[in-house]
């Protein structure tokens, strides 16, 4: 959630600034700003909505200057308006902010109390003030920010702007990510690499606690205790390509296209197929003395979690528990000694999972992640880095990561009975099999779009929609739901198939399509027992299931979905495909924002 961008050039930067800005639209947000330094002054522009209003403000009142910090904010503190937007500005001082300042309201009654007149309702604003108060006060940029950092409890990435220093930009973060670039005669800051993969692909990763000064020279890079701090310069990778859509209309659409080609490149990673052995990259801890797994995540990826339950029990026989991040600290869980806590994230970033890992790291739990983005914050906290290689997903709606994570999970699952001794070699050369078919058959889930497509206007005048799923199918079921409320803004839910009897079919009359998620195999029939639950209350059921499944039971559907028969191990990836195109199709119909859906931001760095 929100985006930060800062340069210092020799230059103009105000396009650089807002190029950033649109290259980080993805991360969700309801206004944007920018503010330049140009002759002594500080030059704001902001707007409400999306980032073309911020372009046509800057059209009619361009901000000259050759530093300046832009904003794409997502609203915690205050609704989304002009005065609520970034950056924020006194006289002096112009601040971008990214994280919640839980202590702002007396912070704020202090300002108010000596007669300092704040515009906005955010709690960003009130950073700006105190900083500005210091340099009004004879502090310089960097003794003021060394005396406020310490007073702001919460979580923060800062990039702030000096209105009497155009030389000169100050970063900071605690709990939100924060990245230095290195120019030629510039330099930058941004909340990602992809922010800056126009302007550099050198790149600095600050760690919990550092705050930066950048110049045009360089950067000088303090730690929490303000000492002076070094922190490897590396290539970023990121494309400045990535960011485009090619052919396809939106960018979930081509994320879901390319999940065969990425599901192939992440095994790649961890399958030996000439062996038939799984090979997860170096550790220095015992994978045998694991003794129970704690999976901790939120929404999609907390379904990916929940597949791999499933796979953890049944393979290596390991108890397993799972919760959401923002749930688990809460309930002051349980750790056994000897555990594994497995977090699952695309970002790497998210709040209340970031805090969850360390909460187990202080009890002494074993951690690894599986990440999308191998330089984040849970990724340099890790005993174990599960990488997923997904590329970058621009998409708010999590579709090619939740696959890569699933393809990771299995691998890990495989990998820890094998060396608990409750997989055989034959058996693990059989997993490796079936892994490497995934790619394939996502290939020919795929072909099925244009039956998908034709169906939607079915699904999309409900208001309701219910999904089931037994197994590992379940939350597909929950996964499908999560899809259908993001993008198309129906209600939908999911359910293990043989819950509806216990409350749901409540719920079933004409007016509630039901979808059913049932490969064919030993679950097939039961799962078609609870269809004709619905089917005898008047609902309206699409049946998702392979040739031998619609053969059975496809009769009097209101539609079908043919998947490629598979097995069951790679079914949840597989079946991931037409619950992501069924939601991207209805929210077409529907004409919603399908990349950028209402409310949401892809990487949620608050609590």
């Amino acid at each position: 959630m929100c985006g930060i961008i800062g340069i210092v050039s020799q230059q103009p930067v105000a396009d650089r600034l807002v190029d950033g800005l649109r290259r980080m639209e993805y991360r969700g947000y309801d206004s944007a700003g920018v503010c330049t330094i140009d002759g002594g002054v500080l030059v704001r522009r902001r707007a409400e909505g999306k980032l073309t209003n911020l372009v046509r403000e800057l059209a009619a009142h361009p901000a000259p200057g050759n530093t300046g910090i832009a904003h794409t904010r997502w609203a915690t503190h205050g609704a989304p308006t002009t005065n609520n937007a970034h950056p924020h500005a006194t006289g002096e001082v112009a601040l971008v902010h990214n994280g919640i300042i839980e202590n702002y309201k007396p912070l704020r009654e202090e300002l108010l109390a000596e007669g300092r007149q704040l515009e906005s309702e955010t709690d960003s604003e009130v950073v700006a003030h105190l900083v500005s108060r210091e340099v009004e006060n004879g502090a310089s940029p960097e003794e003021a920010v060394a005396t406020v950092l310490p007073r702001l409890r919460g979580a923060f990435a800062l990039a702030i702007a000096f209105r009497a220093h155009p030389e000169l930009l100050i970063g900071a973060r605690l709990g939100s990510p924060l990245v230095v670039g290195y120019g030629e005669g510039e330099m930058f800051l941004g909340s990602d690499a992809l922010a800056l993969a126009s302007l550099t692909q050198k790149i600095a990763y600050l760690e919990e606690g550092d705050w930066v000064v950048v110049t045009r020279e360089g950067a000088t890079i303090r730690d929490a205790d303000g000492e002076v701090a070094s922190r490897g310069i590396t290539t970023s990778g990121a494309s400045a390509a990535a960011v485009e859509k090619g052919n396809y209309r939106h960018f979930m659409q081509k994320e879901i296209f390319e999940q065969p080609t990425v599901v192939a490149q992440t095994l790649q990673s961890y399958l030996r197929p000439a062996e038939g052995v799984v090979a997860l990259p170096q550790f220095d801890f015992d994978l045998s003395a694991i003794r129970r797994v704690t999976i901790v995540a939120c929404g999609t990826s907390f379904y990916a979690g929940m597949v791999a339950k499933y796979w953890f029990e049944q393979f290596a026989r390991v108890p397993v528990d799972i919760d959401f991040a923002s749930e688990f600290r809460y309930r002051e869980p349980v750790l056994e000694e000897g555990g594994l806590a497995l977090f699952i994230s695309q970002s790497g970033e998210t709040a209340d999972t970031l805090a969850a890992l360390r909460y187990c790291k202080a009890a002494g739990q074993t951690i690894a992640v599986v990440v999308n983005v191998p330089t984040s914050s849970m990724a340099r906290e890790a005993d174990l880095l599960l990488p997923t290689h997904a590329g970058p997903e621009i998409g708010v709606a999590s579709t090619k990561a939740f696959t890569c994570q699933l393809a990771v999970l299995a691998a890990l699952a495989a990998h820890m009975a094998v060396k608990k001794g409750r997989m055989s070699r034959e058996e693990e050369a059989a997993v490796v099999r079936h892994l490497l078919e995934a790619p394939a058959a996502l290939n020919a889930a795929l072909n099925h779009d244009d039956d998908i497509a034709a169906m939607a206007p079915l699904i999309a005048p409900a208001r309701d929609v219910l999904y089931l799923g037994r197994g590992a199918d379940y939350p597909l079921a929950l996964e499908g739901a999560l899809k259908l409320k993001e993008i198309s803004y129906i209600h939908a839910e999911g359910y293990a198939s043989g819950e509806m009897k216990h409350g749901p079919i409540a719920l079933i009359d004409e007016s509630v399509p039901v979808i059913c998620l049932a490969p064919s195999g030993p679950l097939f029939e039961k799962t078609v027992s609870n269809m004709q639950e619905v089917r005898a209350r008047g609902g309206k059921v699409v049946l998702i299931s392979d040739a031998a499944g619609l053969a059975e039971a496809g009769e009097d559907c209101l539609a079908t979905i043919e998947m490629p028969q598979v097995h069951p191990l790679i079914a949840p990836l597989v079946y991931a495909v037409p619950v992501q195109l069924l939601a991207y199709h209805v929210a077409c119909v529907k004409g919603t924002d399908v990349d950028q859906p209402r409310n949401l931001a892809k990487s949620v760095t608050v609590e």
